[in-house]
């Protein structure tokens, strides 16, 4: 007897489905199952689809999919339905895909169908196996744990998350993660009560008679649903291990991008069947299980690389400069390799000075990282040969220019520039001598708190022009005064521009400074009852304000600031804080800190004229009257433009405020090199200048000009009161005058 007739005996048919031309050949008793004539007949996968239902349909699907994945047999119940959807019969098929002629392009799809009788009412079997609610039940669970996997950011989240799965209707009591280095497998992550029982290979080789080893030399699942098949399929791991307090187990291969990279198991308490829908949830938790590990694998292996070229690329210890306290911080963007082209360096200085630099290349990749790199080391080459801090920026832009060349793989022009802050520091006398190539100017937090955007001189960021020159600007920093140098990410984060992003930093930079007593700190100006500060400066202030600083664009961090935080960031930021220890003197109940600045403006740079007024709106941000501000600006403005006008030298400002709140004295001073005293004219209406003495005798509370050795001091001051209290002006119209 034939083999097709022993089996339509038994109302069972045969079918074969080719994976490569979709078309579907049944045997006459299969034909009849599907509600076709009972002949042999070979259908489109169309037509084919057509005698069973729908959802049906995409469930078998699935269910063969897994089973070519495992190589194991696929098994299914399916729904006959006629033309107009209506069921005809229930079908159980059981298939098993083959290798088209040994060809890895497809295969041959062979199975049998067997009509399903309907079970009795009352009975267990008169439901199906897989209902509706536990498909749907599935579904959910695939979608949390999915979206969990892909939300943890390191492998020990992963794990936790792995730990945590409760599969709907077979929960595992176990579980285990198994990583592949070399030719050794070995535990990373289990869960469950003494887990270690059931593996205990935590580190052994592939060739090893473990389940978890073949799983990974061939890529193939194995599922072990009792202890006798554990038992009979790996002796040797079951007398080893003695893993009876469970009874069935599923060991399921970790693959990406076609590589095996590990090995999951999950150990069940009670007996599993491992049917085709609990294989589909088990290996689609074992695919994102995989896909989540190699993320993660791949983002941990970037911040060890980011830690490192960080931890390379800035001063491996803390500088140490006498008579100034030092604070530095670094935060990369959080975007790559979360490394960037910010830097800054502390140099010490053949002259027995110190250099302080603070830079920012352009980009955010590891090119601009790689560059930074070397702009580094060639700005302390040119330094530690005792250069002065014009000729450090003329010769590094000459070296940027000179490196920016092909960049990619199809050798595209990427021309790099860069921008720099190079200062040399006099910490006995406190002058800071700067050189600027693009950079933000530094800020300057006074003694009482006050912060001022120091202008300096500058020119084209390096790389642009090699040509360019770098004039140096002097600036004295006081006692108690603290100077902030940093990029542009910590002023334009969040959508900022310059001035927006200044008063953002000054909201934090204004703090008031502080003194110290024995028991503990004391506001400026607040001393004890004896009107004698028993100490300096708090010294560990300025760690505190460099984390303000930070955190006032960033909000708290994780972790320490110089690690790459978890957030998103715009931009890398790097800052340097530097404070001019203060001097210890006798000082008399009710003294206030004074606020001081200098600035020199050469005869070739005029448009510094601006920067010095926004510096004295700076000093007077707190005046109680904004009239005098507008008045002192003016007066600066005229006296500033008539040095450059007149006379062949520089105008070197001074301003200065003193006294309490309230009731405070502005004094600023104008000197220039020419001897000539400047005279009373009478401007015509239309003339454009001479007004230069009247303004002051109208506005400034007292003026004078002092001559000197050298030229002559020109000055003028202000005493704070609120618009209701200001005096009216003279019977002539004057203020009142030197």
């Amino acid at each position: 007897m034939r083999t097709e007739d022993l089996l339509a005996a038994i109302a069972t048919g045969l079918w074969r489905w080719d994976s490569v031309s979709g078309a579907v050949s049944y045997d006459a008793e299969a034909a009849r199952l599907v509600g076709l004539p009972a002949e042999p007949v070979t259908l489109p996968e169309a037509a084919a689809r057509a005698c069973f239902h729908p959802a049906d349909w995409l469930e078998v699907q699935a269910i063969v999919d897994l089973a070519v994945a495992e190589g194991t047999l696929a098994e299914a119940r399916l729904r006959i339905v006629d033309e107009k959807g209506t069921v005809l019969r229930t079908v159980r098929t059981r298939s098993r895909p083959i290798a088209r002629g040994g060809s890895e392009d497809g295969y041959y799809l062979l199975g049998t169908l067997q009509e399903v009788p309907d079970p009795l009412p009352g009975t267990s079997a008169a439901g199906p196996p897989v209902t509706g609610d536990w498909r749907r039940n599935r579904e959910a669970f695939l979608l949390d744990a999915g979206r969990a996997l892909a939300e943890a950011m390191s492998t020990a989240e992963v794990l936790r998350v792995a730990a945590g799965l409760s599969m709907p209707g077979f929960s595992p009591e176990g579980l285990a993660v198994f990583g592949v280095q070399g030719e050794r497998i070995s535990v990373i992550g289990h869960h469950g009560p003494r887990a270690g029982a059931d593996h205990p290979f935590h580190d052994i080789g592939l060739g090893t008679d473990y389940p978890a080893a073949e799983v990974v030399r061939t890529g193939r699942a194995v599922y072990l649903p009792t202890p006798e098949e554990y038992r009979g399929r790996f002796p040797a791991a079951w007398s080893l291990g003695r893993p009876r307090k469970r009874r069935s187990w599923a060991f399921l291969p970790l693959i990406v991008a076609g590589r095996t990279i590990g090995a999951w198991m999950a150990g069940f308490a009670h007996p599993v069947s491992f049917s085709p829908d609990e294989r589909s949830v088990l290996t689609t938790i074992a695919r994102m299980l995989a896909q989540a590990l190699s993320r993660t694998a791949l983002q941990e292996t970037e911040r060890e690389l980011a830690d490192g070229l960080q931890r390379s690329m800035l001063p491996a210890s803390k500088p140490d400069i006498p008579g100034l306290t030092v604070a530095a911080r670094y935060v990369p963007t959080g975007g790559g390799l979360q490394v960037g082209g910010d830097w800054y360096d502390v140099i010490g200085l053949p002259s027995g000075r110190t250099a302080l630099v603070i830079g920012d290349v352009q980009g955010h990749d590891v090119h601009a990282a790689g560059i930074m790199g070397q702009l580094r080391i060639a700005v302390r080459a040119y330094a530690s040969e005792g250069h002065h801090p014009d000729a450090v920026l003329s010769r590094a832009s000459r070296f940027l220019a000179g490196l920016s060349g092909p960049d990619g793989p199809d050798g595209r022009y990427d021309p790099r520039f860069a921008t720099c802050l190079y200062m040399e520091v006099d910490p006995v006398a406190g002058t800071l001598d700067i050189a600027r190539a693009g950079h933000p100017d530094p800020a300057v937090r006074l003694a009482d708190g006050t912060m001022v955007v120091r202008p300096t001189s500058g020119g084209l960021p390096l790389g642009i022009d090699p040509d360019t020159d770098y004039p140096t600007t002097r600036v004295v920093l006081e006692p108690g005064e603290t100077l902030l140098m940093c990029t542009d990410g910590l002023i334009e984060t969040g959508g900022h521009d310059l001035e927006t992003g200044w008063d953002r930093i000054r909201k934090v930079f204004e703090r008031p400074a502080t003194l110290t007593n024995d028991s503990g700190t004391l506001p400026s100006g607040a001393l004890p009852s004896d009107g004698l500060p028993s100490g300096g400066l708090d010294s560990d202030d300025l760690e505190a304000l460099a984390d303000s600083l930070v955190q006032a664009v960033h909000g708290p961090p994780s972790h320490h600031t110089t690690g790459p935080l978890a957030d998103r960031r715009e931009d890398d930021i790097a800052l340097l804080l530097i404070r001019r220890e203060a001097e210890v003197c006798l000082v008399g109940p009710g003294s206030a800190p004074v606020r001081r600045t200098a600035v020199t403006v050469a005869q070739a740079e005029p448009e510094r004229i601006a920067g010095t007024r926004q510096q004295l709106r700076d000093m007077l941000h707190d005046w109680a009257d904004p009239d005098q501000v507008e008045s002192a600006v003016l007066m600066l403005s005229e006296m500033v433009t008539n040095v450059l006008v007149h006379t062949d030298g520089d105008a070197l400002l001074v301003a200065e405020v003193s006294g309490r709140h309230g009731a405070r004295r502005l004094r600023l001073d104008v000197a220039d090199s020419s001897d000539e005293l400047p005279h009373r004219r009478r401007p015509g209406e239309l003339a454009s200048s001479g007004r230069g003495l009247l303004l002051l005798e109208m506005l400034a509370d007292i003026w004078g000009v002092d001559p000197r050795g050298d030229g002559k001091c020109i000055w003028y001051e202000l005493y704070e009161a609120s618009p209701n209290e200001r005096p009216g002006p003279a019977a002539d119209g004057s203020a009142p005058r030197a």
